[in-house]
């Protein structure tokens, strides 16, 4: 027959609650400790100005690498884009362009590794006979919402690393065999 006595064993809950009790406090004890030491010791501020520099400059020193290996890759795959080749005749280049073009904009589309959706573009950009007007298309027509898997809203593409026309510029910077200058106008005669 079962007692309808309390026990007089100490309850589970209990023990929970004074073991969180306890972490908490020794946290808070912590925290207070650590500001106190950060406020009042020079030598433990000179440490954490001291670690807090080596962080900082590890991240631009990480930072800076990233950007050159970035440049390298870039013209890497703008180097072996030009070894490719590209198609001369009328027919074959309008196709080359379309396809490229698509590429291009699919990717944008699914979130694709942004240099290849750039490199898309490029490719179309070299076949194009005036890559200046070009240039002013993809400016207007490029999505500027990128489209990343899993992730709801898409993100502006300024919020990603490099959007894709930052990337396009850098491949047109690579190759100076595209020329995207202003060119000028025909001076008109003056009118008598």
């Amino acid at each position: 027959m079962p007692s309808t006595q309390a026990s007089s064993g100490v309850q589970t809950s209990t023990i929970v609650l004074a073991t969180l009790g306890t972490v908490t406090t020794a946290a808070l004890a912590y925290a207070v400790y650590f500001d106190y030491k950060r406020r009042s010791d020079p030598a433990f501020r000179r440490s954490l100005k001291r670690q807090q520099k080596q962080v900082s400059k590890a991240a631009k020193d990480e930072a800076v690498a990233a950007e050159k290996g970035q440049k390298e890759k870039l013209r890497q795959v703008v180097d072996d884009a030009n070894n490719e080749g590209f198609p001369s005749d009328p027919e074959k280049t309008e196709e080359y362009f379309m396809t490229e073009v698509a590429r291009g904009e699919q990717m944008c589309q699914d979130g694709s590794d942004p240099v290849d959706a750039a490199l898309c573009f490029y490719k179309a950009l070299k076949v194009y006979p005036q890559p200046r007007e070009l240039i002013n298309i993809y400016d207007k027509t490029v999505p500027k919402v990128c489209s990343v898997p899993n992730i709801h809203p898409p993100i502006l593409c300024t919020d990603t690393p490099q959007p894709i026309l930052d990337i396009l510029a850098e491949m047109i910077a690579v190759d100076s065999s595209i020329n995207v200058s202003e060119q000028a106008a025909p001076e008109s005669e003056p009118v008598e």
